[in-house]
């Protein structure tokens, strides 16, 4: 019989005095490549991102050459003792289509999870956590996508966002006080969106008032759409706070973080909301009416929730590259067992082209994510502070990508596919989601874009204009079997460094309005990134002789080679006067639309 407690203490004694592995290197501002050859403390204003310096033209090799591994012996032997019930749980104890029917997850669900220690599984084992690295998390984690998003957003709105800013900026005291509740059966959630603000977090209207005693915040307001949001006990929640400026003397307004427990009193939330997929994850309004939250729950700093919002969201997205990688898998073998039993016209349908092309690419958009959200969790765990443009591809990149499996494994099981008994519409339902929350994909793409720009911008192209470096190589960073796609990729690179050129020059600071530009500049990064760490894996997986490496070889020269068509014609579309026409029509087109309150043209039969 499967039970979790022995699971739950056998992993808790293993994971002492777990030791992470930060491996700190520095830059020398004159090499177009930089390789990974040295340990040495990092110089606080270099950027050791790769995607960031691709906008210079360079690739910065060292957070990408060669593939992370960053597990020390005991952390395998620890990870491995997981993988295990952790999977049993979820083929003899999770039943996700229950989940989805009833709309919630049931006691004996809940439970074996915290058992399992499942709700806590980065705090620190001294604070009754599991103190899992990022790397075992993503591994495990992995494996609940691969069996039901629906308990993977319960877990990942606790702990991925929700005490996570207790973690990453708590103070000893807050830390002693809330992480041993999280993990101990006291839910957690992020308490961020609002009805007026989406995307525009810096326009929350949820106050937070010290009191005339100065011992407590007075907080007013309501968030929507908060996961876990009438489950848990301990909530982060971002509100504005009256600011006085240092150098002016005025008061203003800015957003800070607090840690507020239901137990203060004023704190409500609304029923579940109904929802198209991850229907069991508990999402509802919460609604604050003169909270007092302590002082000393204050978290981060006055003034500071910006920064701590977007650390939790940068530091947990890698998270989500991975769930959706084991997704990806789950999907991709439904699909795969239907067509090597299902015949048509006397053949098995997987010898047919068409379903062979489907197949290669499920499996090519499965191997990026997955390698993604390895190569950031590894990079996390060696100590980088230089991976927020690279966390955000993975989340864009992921999510669409999942989506695409899941629809084209329908496809490939045809009506089988469409019905509810093969679990894919559970799943499609629970994947789109993942487009909007934590960031949408569309303002995540403008992030990559102007934080790259920007950045740019400032530094102005120093090395490329003063012309102190040569044409970007990479040869020498991968296996000699992938030295073609090496090329490929730094030649993108080459070029995509001289359009971001061309663009700020013709556009200026007025490139922060050009969303058309902006939207293909930062398809191009998803395009090199994803090249770059798949031929990182293969590259590795080469140098070692594992089994699948000839396998692997085949998806990244594959994947880089239609990648690097898809750069060329996002930097063409640029640069081409037609394209930018395009844009313009476009624009013109919408405005019409938006003017009329839906379509313009009238019926072709004028009724």
């Amino acid at each position: 019989m499967f039970s979790t407690p022995r699971v739950c203490v056998q992993s808790r004694t293993v994971l002492k005095n777990v030791v992470f592995r930060r491996c700190l290197f520095t830059t020398s501002p004159k090499l177009k490549t930089v390789q990974n050859t040295e340990k040495v403390a990092v110089a606080p204003s270099e950027d050791y991102s790769f995607v960031m310096n691709i906008f210079r033209g360079q690739i910065e090799a060292r957070q990408v050459f060669p593939f992370p591994n960053v597990l020390t012996e005991e952390q395998r032997d620890t990870l491995q003792m997981l993988i295990d019930p952790v999977n049993k749980f979820f083929e003899e104890v999770n039943d996700p289509t229950k989940n989805d029917t009833e709309e919630k997850l049931d006691e004996k669900t809940l439970n074996g999870l915290w058992e399992l220690g499942a709700f806590a599984l980065q705090v620190p084992q001294d604070l009754g956590g599991l103190g899992l690295t990022n790397t075992q998390y993503a591994r495990l984690v992995e494996i609940v996508g691969a069996h039901d998003l629906g308990v993977g957003i319960t877990l990942g709105a606790h702990q991925s966002i929700g005490f996570k800013g207790i973690l990453l900026f708590g103070t000893p005291e807050q830390k002693a006080k809330y992480l041993p509740r999280v993990s101990s059966k006291e839910f957690a959630a992020f308490c961020l969106t609002e009805p007026s603000s989406g995307s525009d977090a810096g326009s929350i209207k949820t106050r937070a008032e010290l009191s005339p005693d100065g011992k407590h915040y007075i907080l007013n307001g309501s968030k929507i759409w908060i996961s876990n949001g009438g489950l848990a006990e301990i909530m982060t929640v971002f509100a504005q706070t009256p600011l006085k400026d240092p150098k002016t003397g005025n008061t203003v307004d800015k957003v800070s973080a607090f840690i507020v427990e239901r137990s203060f009193g004023g704190v409500t939330n609304g029923p579940p909301e109904k929802k198209m997929g991850i229907k069991c994850s508990n999402t509802a309004e919460v609604y604050y009416d003169n909270v007092k939250v302590p002082v000393e729950n204050l978290l981060g700093g006055l003034g500071n929730g910006f920064k701590v919002a977007m650390n939790i969201l940068n530091n947990g997205r890698f998270g989500m590259a991975a769930a959706l990688a084991g997704t990806m898998r789950a999907c991709t073998k439904k699909a795969v067992d239907f067509a090597t039993q299902r015949k048509q016209f006397g053949q098995r349908i997987d010898s047919f082209g068409a379903i062979q092309e489907k197949i290669a690419r499920m499996a090519m958009l499965q191997y990026v994510t997955e390698s993604m959200a390895y190569m950031i969790s590894g990079n996390m765990d060696s100590g980088s502070q230089h991976y927020h443009l690279e966390a955000a591809i993975s989340k864009c990149f992921a999510s669409e990508a999942a989506w695409y499996v899941c629809d084209e494994a329908i496809q490939i099981m045809g009506g089988m596919g469409y019905m509810k008994e093969t679990g894919l519409e559970r799943v499609m339902r629970d994947l789109r989601i993942f487009r909007i929350f934590e960031g949408t994909n569309d303002i995540l793409r403008l992030f990559v874009a102007l934080t790259g720009l920007i950045l740019e911008e400032a530094s102005k192209r120093v090395v490329r204009k003063v012309g102190l470096s040569a044409p970007p190589q990479m040869d020498h960073l991968v296996h000699k079997d992938l030295t073609n796609s090496a090329k490929l990729v730094a030649q993108s690179i080459d070029s995509f460094g001289q359009t971001v050129e061309m663009v700020l020059i013709k556009y200026g600071k007025s490139i922060l309005n050009e969303q058309f530009i902006l939207n293909r500049l930062a398809n191009a990064t998803f395009d090199i990134y994803s090249s770059v760490v798949t031929i990182s894996r293969a590259s590795q997986s080469l140098k070692e002789g594992l089994s699948s490496a000839p396998h692997e070889k085949l998806l990244a020269e594959t994947w880089t080679s239609e990648a690097t068509d898809r750069v060329a014609l996002n930097l063409n579309t640029i640069s081409s006067g037609r394209n930018l026409d395009n844009f313009s029509k476009m624009s013109t087109i919408s405005k019409n639309i938006s003017d009329a309150e839906g379509i313009v043209q009238i019926n072709p039969l004028k009724c």
